[in-house]
């Protein structure tokens, strides 16, 4: 039997909860679910306003409407993050700045510190990129494979800066900065995306996260068409069509009721590959950042120069054995659309390109099945 990268586990309600909307037949937009979603989310992350989009890009979109970025303006993002947020500041004809990664995958804070200190300064009120000469309006930091940051420095470089944070939490579900503050929650705003392959899924869907009141009005307001009267359809601004359906919310609910469960579940199998991996020379298994405390979403191999296979051949191999595994995303400074963006030094993210792979993490994965991905490396 093929053993897939990352498939969704839907063994808890989620039948009976779309059964209830295709029985009620509140199966769009509208419904109770919507609402009960959003308030388990809220609960869940302890963000004070969850708003549902139809995904996590239309939810980092929407968050960038909502600090109002402007065309060739420009938002601090690494270039190790699949290609959603970085595709997000293009719809408004704003620029990247392309950031190296730390060896957690997330963005070097170190680097960014030296950055904004030595080549940005502030022009009429705002800040500017002096290599540029463009304005600097947010960073989105990127919880890769559910790793968290230190949070703490980077939002002393938001105030230091006057920059806002959107964080794209969207692979960090079930994540958290401390035991009481889940990814997403510490910046202005944070996205989560319950896409099949995450921690939890609706299908396809998405979150917005916020602490503040009018911030999340106006994101309710801009992903239901920006509609002034429900009556008579008056549209006072231009909006979007992202709110999630009632069927999608009515899954993510049932999912997110087992989440201690998925937790626990990944950890457990994040062991057992570490106990079968430190066996094996010139291959291992990388930890998570110690602050924090990851929902371990993706596990990720990294090869020593002395491995006999590159990414490539090892993806092959275990593809023919029926084992899916994955590179890491093409970097986002070599994609064609984002080459000539502005960067600076990105040679670690280069070489975790060249030696990191993902391999089989779903939460239904069975010991005998990380057994057969660790035999055929």
């Amino acid at each position: 039997m093929p053993i897939p990268l990352s498939i969704p586990n839907l063994s808890g309600n989620e039948s009976k909860y779309v059964t209830d909307c295709l029985e009620s037949e509140w199966v769009s937009t509208e419904g109770s679910y919507v609402e009960k979603f959003s308030e388990a989310i809220q609960d869940y992350t302890k963000a004070k306003y969850a708003i549902p989009c139809i995904n996590g890009t239309s939810a980092l979109q929407t968050c960038l409407r909502l600090i109002d970025l402007k065309p060739g303006e420009e938002v601090i993002i690494p270039t190790l993050t699949f290609i959603a947020p970085v595709n997000a500041i293009k719809y408004f004809y704003a620029d990247p700045i392309f950031f190296d990664c730390d060896n957690s995958f997330n963005i070097d804070i170190n680097q960014l510190h030296d950055f904004l200190k030595k080549h940005t300064s502030y022009k009429k009120g705002k800040l500017t990129n002096n290599i540029t000469n463009k304005t600097i309006r947010a960073i989105i930091p990127v919880n890769v494979f559910g790793n968290t940051f230190d949070i703490d420095s980077l939002l002393e470089l938001s105030d230091k800066f006057n920059i806002p944070i959107i964080e794209d939490a969207s692979e960090a579900i079930g994540s958290f900065y401390t035991k009481s503050r889940h990814a997403g929650t510490a910046g202005l705003m944070g996205c989560l995306s319950f896409n099949g392959n995450k921690m939890i899924t609706t299908g396809g869907g998405g979150m917005i996260l916020t602490n503040d009141k009018k911030l999340a009005e106006r994101a309710s307001y801009l992903t239901r068409q920006a509609k002034d009267d429900k009556i008579f359809y008056v549209h006072n601004e231009v909006g979007y069509n992202f709110r999630m359906t009632n069927v999608s919310a009515a899954i993510g609910l049932g999912q997110l009721e087992q989440m201690d469960k998925f937790l626990i579940k990944k950890r457990e199998n994040f062991n057992f590959y570490k106990e079968l991996i430190e066996k094996k020379e010139n291959i291992k298994l990388l930890n998570p950042p110690k602050y924090g405390e990851s929902n371990h979403w993706f596990y990720a191999l990294k090869t020593s120069s002395s491995y006999k296979r590159n990414i490539k051949e090892i993806i092959e191999y275990l593809n023919k054995n029926n084992v899916q595994s994955r590179p890491i995303w093409k970097l986002n400074h070599e994609q064609i659309p984002f080459k000539d963006c502005f960067h600076v030094d990105l040679s670690n993210s280069i070489e975790l390109h060249k030696t990191v792979f993902n391999v089989p993490c779903s939460t239904n994965l069975k010991k005998e099945e990380i057994e057969t991905v660790c035999s055929l490396l």
